[in-house]
């Protein structure tokens, strides 16, 4: 064992020094995603709040079990992060910051209980929920805070003390107090201007509260998350901001108090690191996957009273296997500088799936090259054994991991000369189309764009996935169901998804999607170059989960040659077959299938893009070529990619428009392209979405109540755009004069043959009930707007009546 003797262990308040291997959080849902049906139980009235805390505890129990038996056996090295519906909505909780709106919702004693946080989440019958937004560059989705002059703090431990008692001696976690208030917006009464950190100061003495509180309950260490200091945050303030606040709640702490842990995951915290650093705070978390540490930071955590640095070395984020032998030379490398290591995850592991074992399914081959949640702790586990015991200790475990990582690099599976050759031969002209008004003159004249009304109503593609569809796919999974039986089932869905279109009166109709069993395994189901799993379920929001594939080799269609087989053409060519109405084409775009999915390291991002988006473009030529004349590639990710720091963003956005254009420029000027984003900040991206070219836009608008009007009226956008004006993140239904108010607004700043009326995102969660419901409201207010806007003198009493 090598001896470190500048990096003693100091006191800590509660005498405890920092686990030697730890996680910044694990899956939550469940191995077999117990918390989600729990979760969907209560909310239909099946199970009570009493079955719902049995379930729940029963479930964090099981899961701290399992991090102890997998290696995380010291005090204080499991975290107590536990979310039941989102994170940021805990402190939200935690910290009673209720907006107006919702201040019914506080007891007598200001205490936002249990029912009333799924309010916030979900909505009820008079209002909506919380926007919701992504967690920086992930696909999951958080709550976001509403904060004015006037929200009124007060402490609430509860939810936060219910996640610590699942287990002895854990860690509790929270969203730090900097970060809440810099992913809050201004609630909606806040004057011009207002800036929710400016109430930090009066938020910091609850936070107080909370850590004590924890401590008096036993905790030892409290994990607070401060991922906003990774992003840039345009405050010029920000590192005397950040020491000061935790200058304060390192002072002064009571000897029951617990020690205090800063993360600082999903990049590099640069020169915010050392203002954290330097608070006189326990312990601080470095993201080494994503970011690094000069010479001087390393010094940071060096000497008498330095706090313990928890290197970040495995990522969390990914599901490939760790190179563990530079992972230990990294980590001695700091210990050897004086700094006291920790082995750490680079994030939560909640980005990840739950345990690799369960994919018996998977090629033996490609199942070397991963690691799952699980495997990722038993890798840190390993890592800190090593650091501590030297390497000899760990020589089996480096040896596996060597030769799986050589295995990999000489596989030949994962490279193919000819799609290589396809995609290096690509030039600009194969990423640009006509100039717009020239489409936009070919769609009216000899498109199916000349046949609809003003403002016409359409569906973003998918309709609700029945318990019967996903019980036919099982079958037909299972070989209980053949083929024949199979597609006939399908089609009869079709069928019965076209006529209801019709007979709410929509314009563009969609085949629906029953043969998708999501936007991006569907296609991964169809490529070369992928794998899916069958148990690798990740949290995307609430107790909505997802199943990323893994793209580990290059991409192209599946089937005999270069082009491969069309595979979405027969459901949708079936689909236009039974309408005279135009029947959307519906593709998922290259950077979502990216975002989406466990992607290979290997190689830069952009050039597996350019793969993807080359698959795509086959699937787009052979939709055009079989009569569909409007044809949508999904984008919903391609803000969540973005990277958190400006100067990346311009190499992100070349290669991401790039590989859009790619995917839909090999059409006549006559074919209609349309896209969709949801829940991110527009505005952000907006100069992005243009460069996409694509004729319609259509963005998430109705949970941040239009927000994305101001930015496209002073960008001048003048495409085609379709703002949400229903949320379907939420089980409420708008009304007509809601879904009104929402286009009418629209109205006023985006001209009546620009505008479209559409839900905010597909309708794969929503029962056929609402759904029909909410689109029988959309028609009727698109009909209202359109009136509206004729009565003004705008033109629109000219064109073609609605079909509604």
């Amino acid at each position: 064992m090598t001896e470190n003797p500048t990096a003693a262990t100091p006191a800590t308040p509660a005498g405890v020094p920092f686990p030697a291997a730890t996680v910044l959080g694990y899956p939550r849902i469940g191995p077999r995603r117990e918390l989600k049906k729990a979760l969907e139980r209560s909310w239909a009235g099946t199970l009570d709040a009493e079955g719902l805390t049995a379930e729940v505890g029963a479930l964090r129990a099981a899961t701290v079990d399992r991090q102890r038996e997998l290696g995380l056996t010291e005090p204080a090295a499991v975290p107590a992060s536990f979310a039941l519906y989102d994170q940021v909505l805990d402190a939200i909780v935690a910290t009673g910051a209720l907006p107006a709106r919702f201040s019914d919702l506080a007891g007598s004693d200001g205490v936002i209980d249990r029912a009333a946080s799924f309010v916030l989440a979900r909505g009820d019958v008079a209002r909506g929920p919380l926007e919701m937004t992504k967690w920086f560059d992930t696909n999951y989705h958080y709550l976001v805070p509403e904060i004015g002059p006037e929200t009124r703090f007060s402490p609430n431990a509860a939810e936060l003390l219910a996640q610590a008692a699942a287990g002895e001696g854990l860690r509790p976690a929270l969203v730090g107090p900097v970060t809440f208030l810099l992913l809050s917006k201004a609630e909606d009464s806040a004057p011009e201007g207002f800036d929710p950190l400016s109430r930090l100061d009066d938020l910091l003495p609850v936070y107080r509260e909370l850590i004590s509180e924890l401590g008096r309950a036993g905790a030892t260490w409290v994990q607070l998350e401060e991922p906003a200091l990774v992003a840039d945050q345009d405050r010029g303030d920000l590192a005397g901001v950040v020491e000061s606040a935790y200058r304060r709640l390192a002072a002064d702490r009571a000897e029951s108090d617990p020690a205090l842990f800063v993360a600082t995951p999903y990049g590099d915290a640069e020169d915010l690191l050392a203002p954290v650093a330097r608070s006189g705070v326990e312990a601080v978390h470095v993201d080494l996957v994503r970011g690094g540490l000069t010479a001087e930071q390393t010094a940071l955590f060096t000497g008498e009273g330095a706090p313990a640095l928890v290197a970040g070395v495995v990522n969390g984020r990914n599901i490939w296997r760790a190179d563990l032998d530079a992972a230990l030379t990294r980590l001695e490398g700091l210990r050897d500088a004086g700094a006291r290591v920790s082995v750490a995850t680079s994030t939560s592991l909640f980005h990840t799936p739950h345990d690799l074992e369960q994919e018996t399914a998977l090629p033996e081959e490609r199942r070397r090259w991963l690691a799952f949640a699980d495997q990722k702790i038993r890798e840190v586990a390993v890592l800190a054994r090593g650091l501590a015991e030297g390497r000899e200790a760990i020589a089996a475990e480096l040896d596996d991991a060597r030769a799986a990582l050589e295995q990999r690099a000489a596989a030949r599976s994962t490279r193919d000369a000819a799609v290589r050759e396809r995609a290096a031969a690509l030039t600009e002209s194969d990423w640009h189309r006509e100039p717009a008004e020239e489409r936009r003159a070919a769609q009216a004249a000899d498109g199916v764009a000349g046949g609809l009304p003003a403002i016409p109503t359409t569906t973003i593609g998918s309709f609700p996935q029945t318990a019967e569809i996903r019980a036919a796919r099982a079958a037909h999974k299972a070989g209980r169901l053949d083929d024949e039986q199979y597609v006939g089932r399908l089609r009869e869905e079709i069928r019965d998804v076209v006529a209801l279109q019709e007979e709410l009166g929509l314009d563009v109709l969609v085949h629906g999607e029953p043969e998708r069993n999501d936007m991006v395994q569907y296609f991964a189901e169809n490529f070369d170059g992928f794998d899916v799993t069958d148990h690798g379920w990740v949290q995307s929001y609430g107790s909505r989960c997802t199943r990323p594939s893994i793209l580990w080799g290059d991409v192209s269609r599946s089937g005999e040659g270069l082009r491969g087989e069309a595979f979405t053409v027969p459901w949708i060519g079936y689909a236009q077959s039974l309408t005279e109405r135009p029947v959307k084409g519906m593709l998922t775009g290259p950077v979502t299938i990216l975002a989406w999915s466990f992607v290979r390291e290997d190689q830069p991002l952009g050039e597996t893009a350019d793969q993807v988006a080359l698959a795509l473009r086959d699937e787009v030529a052979d939709l055009e070529a079989a009569g569909i004349g409007i044809v949508q590639v999904d984008e919903p990710a391609l803000r969540e990619l973005l990277p958190l720091r400006r100067r990346d963003h311009a190499d992100y956005l070349d290669w991401s428009v790039r590989s859009f254009r790619v995917a839909t420029s090999d059409v006549r000027p006559s074919t209609q392209i349309h896209t969709h984003l949801c829940y991110s900040e527009f505005g952000e991206v907006l100069s992005a979405i243009d460069a996409l070219d694509a004729d319609v836009t259509s963005v998430e608008a109705a949970r941040s109540r239009m927000e994305l009007l101001d930015p496209l009226q002073e960008a001048g956008f003048d495409r085609g755009i379709g703002p949400g004006v229903w949320d379907i993140h939420s089980p409420r239904v708008p009304t007509v004069d809601e879904v009104s108010t929402l286009l009418g607004a629209a109205a006023e700043v985006i001209a009546p043959d620009r505008l479209w009326a559409n839900p905010d995102c597909g309708l794969k969660t929503r029962a056929y009930p609402e759904t029909k419901a909410a689109l029988t409201h959309l028609v009727e207010a698109a009909g209202r707007v359109r009136a509206e806007v004729a009565a003004r003198g705008a033109g629109v009493s000219a064109q073609e009546p609605s079909r509604g």
